[in-house]
């Protein structure tokens, strides 16, 4: 399974640019799916400083993730490149209208 996850709002509080507190809960969801193994992608608006800043973040979290602002290699390999649009089988953002469970 593909989980790409947003970061602001998110993963921490939505306290942009700077970096809220952590969405501790999320984040040991996310390493444990990562552990058994889905891959993670970040999806965020952040770019440059900011987005090297909330990846060592996340890092700090035991958070590490497969792809940044990008589709994951072998889908990039099969579509023949790398579209705008990441493809995942999940989204986890602030702005979902109902909140996610991640556990069957």
């Amino acid at each position: 399974m593909i989980i790409a996850v947003d970061f602001d709002g998110t993963l921490c509080e939505d306290k942009y640019p700077f970096i809220g507190r952590p969405n501790t809960e999320l984040i040991s969801v996310l390493r444990n799916a990562n552990r058994f193994g889905d891959k993670l992608i970040l999806w965020t608006c952040r770019s440059g400083r900011r987005l090297s800043k909330a990846v060592s973040w996340c890092e700090g979290y035991g958070l590490s993730f497969d792809a940044v602002n990008e589709n994951l290699p072998e889908i990039i390999e099969r579509y023949g490149g790398d579209s705008r649009k990441i493809f995942a089988d999940i989204y986890i953002d602030d702005r979902m209208k109902e909140p996610l469970s991640l556990s069957s």
